[in-house]
């Protein structure tokens, strides 16, 4: 088009009338010039008595937008028209994955002597037709029954069904029609997962009668691989902390003491031997923490390596779905069950998982996280170094690492909004006064406090996010797996559920008769090197064996 061409459509355009909504009538002055200036000091602003003066009529006409917004009916289960993606680097387009082959064990000699074996060593003698799942499943089922109340992480037994998928696995098994590794093993799951006609409760009051007329598509994928459903396990009320409308979960390991959250209920059952393994969430530390305060294994994904249809919102652009389990390799065999695109979930990535416990460690460049070892003292500062030597007994060369100065913690602003937007509806009819915790720091004051998040800082959260993102790309360019502490001074926790960096959790040791654990991060849709670290260090220890001195009564 000419530049007279342009001029001229220019010029109609500024003679048109503009429609209704681009010209609108001046707004009902609801909200004055002292609300507006008050409500900006709030967020730290401030601006001439002027500029105000023009905001006013702006401010209003987006009060009502506001309230037409309300009158919207959004289901719960409603993501926003974007999604996130963390930085995955180039990968193989075929995957590698490449499982330990074991022979069936033989030092048992009743279902019960079964309870706290792993997936890879339950399987073949599921396959094998050693015990028939049947028999595993009531096992499982009777100490759920008898524990379960004790430890308070479950919610609704699902035995019906259990001993339905059960028998059916028996039968599809004796016909050699064997499904793979999860074919008749008993597994529990969270319960923010839909399952079909089943309570889904989000253990909270509001949603304890809540129930779906579909799958997740974990669960669909799940019962594909032929795992048993025996239980929807407790979790903290819309997924933070141990706390659930039916109180605290507690850890096999001291029931004093809460399992932590918010896959409080999926820990604690996978730690006492009540599941074979079990499906957590994560936002922000809801499987890496539980698992440390249960001693198992765990492994939280790739940010959109598994599909979070059918579960409960809380952060669109952080949750996580992964397994709990009993091993490293447990982890890598249900995650290859449940991973990848479903097409309902648009942030799934279509990656390759990459599984090689055969590969040298020595093709790998390890780095060791020194700056979050340093804050220990007596005790925990025993059991690390224990637990670096024993990296050393494994075999793991590993090379000082230091993380840039990150400040993440301005960015959790981000789960703060998306969390109240989630439950906007809620918080607004008055429902989350019902849940038990009303503390300072609890949802309910979160989700109301989140309301003087402007739009504006959350997109720049976002957008500096993406830095945070390129800063954690170039870092791990010079290595394959970081070796450190869950918890420590460098915020890395924060940072890898923020940029999706996958991590995998094991059990190191113990402090006053309470589990430690090694955390292993790798690069996104990478997982497999993390795990082969991992693997490494618990093939070299005996804490992912040990059973919690749990008894009836």
């Amino acid at each position: 088009m000419h530049r007279r061409d342009w001029l001229q459509m220019l010029a109609a355009l500024a003679v048109t009338e503009l429609p209704a909504q681009q010209n609108p009538q001046p707004a009902p002055q609801r909200i004055t010039k002292e609300m507006l200036a008050t409500a900006l000091k709030a967020m730290g602003l401030e601006f001439p008595d002027a500029q105000l003066d023009m905001m006013l009529s702006n401010a209003n006409r987006s009060l009502a937008s506001i309230e037409a917004l309300r009158k919207a009916s959004v289901p719960l289960d409603t993501e926003p028209a974007f999604a996130f993606s963390p930085i995955v680097p180039p990968a193989p387009k075929k995957a590698r994955f490449a499982p330990t082959r074991r022979q069936p064990r033989r030092d048992w000699k009743k279902p019960e002597d079964l309870a706290f074996f792993p997936v890879t060593e339950l399987a073949p003698l599921v396959r094998g037709k050693k015990i028939p799942s049947l028999a595993l499943t009531r096992m499982y089922l009777d100490r759920l029954k008898q524990f379960g109340p004790k430890l308070n992480c479950t919610i609704t037994l699902t035995e019906s069904l259990a001993l339905e998928q059960a028998g059916r696995a028996d039968a599809e098994i004796r016909r050699g029609n064997y499904r793979g590794p999860l074919h008749g093993i008993p597994w529990g799951a969270k319960d923010l997962f839909a399952t079909k006609g089943i309570p889904t409760t989000w253990g909270a009051e509001p949603y304890q009668n809540q129930v779906f007329d579909h799958d997740a598509t974990v669960v669909e994928r799940l019962e594909k691989a032929g795992a048993v459903l025996l239980a929807k396990l407790s979790m903290g009320a819309l997924a933070m902390g141990g706390l659930w409308f039916g109180g605290m979960t507690k850890t096999p390991w001291n029931i004093e003491q809460t399992s932590s959250g918010s896959s409080a209920g999926s820990a604690s059952a996978t730690a006492a031997g009540l599941v074979g393994f079990s499906l957590g969430t994560e936002t922000l530390g809801s499987i890496i923490t539980p698992s440390v305060r249960c001693g198992t294994t765990a492994l939280r994904p790739t940010y959109g390596r598994v599909s979070r249809h059918g579960a409960m919102g809380l952060s669109w652009t952080m949750d996580k779905v992964g397994p709990i389990c009993r091993s490293v390799e447990d982890c890598a065999l249900v995650l290859r069950a449940i991973c990848g695109p479903d097409g309902r979930d648009r942030s799934v990535l279509d990656a390759p998982l990459d599984w090689e416990p055969a590969r040298p460690l020595s093709s790998l460049r390890i780095g060791l996280l020194q700056q979050d070892f340093e804050p220990f003292k007596d005790e925990e500062k025993k059991a690390y170094e224990q637990a670096l030597q024993d990296l050393g007994k494994a075999g793991i060369t590993a090379q000082p690492a230091e993380l840039p100065r990150i400040d993440s913690g301005s960015l959790l602003m981000i789960l703060n909004a998306e969390a109240a937007a989630a439950f906007d509806d809620l918080t607004r009819d008055g429902g989350v006064s019902q849940l038990k915790d009303q503390g300072p720091r609890a949802w309910p004051n979160s989700f109301r406090s989140s309301r003087l998040i402007p739009a504006v800082e959350y997109l720049r959260a976002q957008r500096t996010r993406t830095l945070l993102m390129r800063q954690m790309d170039e870092f791990f360019r010079k290595w394959d797996v970081l070796v450190a502490p869950p918890y420590g001074p460098s915020g890395l926790l924060t940072i890898t559920n923020l940029t999706g960096h996958p991590q995998i959790i094991v059990p190191c040791g113990f402090v006053q008769g309470m589990p430690r654990g090694l955390v292993f991060t790798g690069r996104p849709c990478q997982e497999g090197l993390p795990m082969r670290v991992a693997l490494a260090y618990q093939n070299a220890t005996r804490w992912h064996t040990m059973q919690p001195p749990l008894t009836a009564g």
